[in-house]
């Protein structure tokens, strides 16, 4: 069985031309059909989006039957946070805490998902979506958080597990932990090399790879790259990352 997986910061839907557009994050995601989408900055009931539910209406859109959301911020009106959509059924859901100290609101969002294979076996994927801090510190602090969470640490490691998003992580300071002592492989690096990370930040003239994921159990890695429809270097600051994977 194969899977699809794409990590993308949609920015509320909100280009690099400052215009709301949901209509382009719907002609990328269309374009890239992935199986499972991790969506981080997805705006609910905020005016700078219309104050629209963006990840039901991106759900209903591109005809994902499942989806999960997990807000961190609150605004003035609406909030936002991460949204994870799925082809498959979405057993669990949990919205982990990161936030530290006084800084902005972080969070990561676990599902369970049951990925369906032909002859009936089913896989259960443990799926984390997040979204870390501009402090190299405190990203170190929300990983700490994240491995001490009961929803990871209760983990079996040898099952499927998969952990992406935006970890706005310049220096490619965090695969060396989730590949050391947490025993994941890392998707979206070149050639092996944790300081080689596929670039997807800033769209219009990546230079930094702020987009990862991270994977173990039964995965096997097929392929990994960034979006570049010329589309995509406008509808976000981010490029989407997509990972394809054979599930053994």
């Amino acid at each position: 069985m194969q899977l699809r997986i794409v990590s993308y910061n949609i920015h509320r839907a909100i280009g690099i031309d400052r215009r709301f557009r949901l209509d382009r994050i719907v002609t990328i995601l269309g374009h890239v059909r992935p199986d499972v989408a991790l969506l981080q900055e997805v705006d609910s009931g905020a005016p700078r989006s219309g104050e629209l539910d963006l990840a039901r209406e991106l759900a209903e859109l591109l005809g994902f039957p499942y989806y999960a959301v997990g807000h961190n911020v609150d605004l003035r009106k609406g909030r936002y946070g991460n949204a994870t959509l799925s082809r498959f059924p979405i057993l669990r859901e949990r919205n982990i805490d990161l936030t530290i100290d006084s800084r902005k609101r972080r969070g990561c969002q676990h599902t369970r998902i049951q990925a369906q294979k032909q002859a009936g076996h089913a896989h259960i994927l443990e799926v984390f979506n997040l979204h870390l801090g501009l402090s190299a510190r405190e990203r170190l602090r929300q990983i700490a958080l994240l491995q001490h969470s009961r929803e990871f640490a209760d983990l079996d490691q040898t099952g499927a597990c998969l952990v992406g998003g935006d970890f706005n992580d310049w220096r490619s300071q965090l695969p060396p932990i989730f590949t050391g002592e947490l025993g994941f492989q890392c998707a979206t690096a070149r050639g092996g090399g944790h300081r080689q990370p596929i670039r997807t930040f800033p769209a219009f003239s990546p230079t930094g790879g702020l987009d990862k994921i991270f994977f173990r159990g039964c995965f096997r890695l097929l392929d990994a790259r960034a979006c570049h429809l010329r589309l995509s270097r406008v509808a976000s600051d981010h490029l989407p990352v997509i990972a394809d994977f054979e599930l053994k």
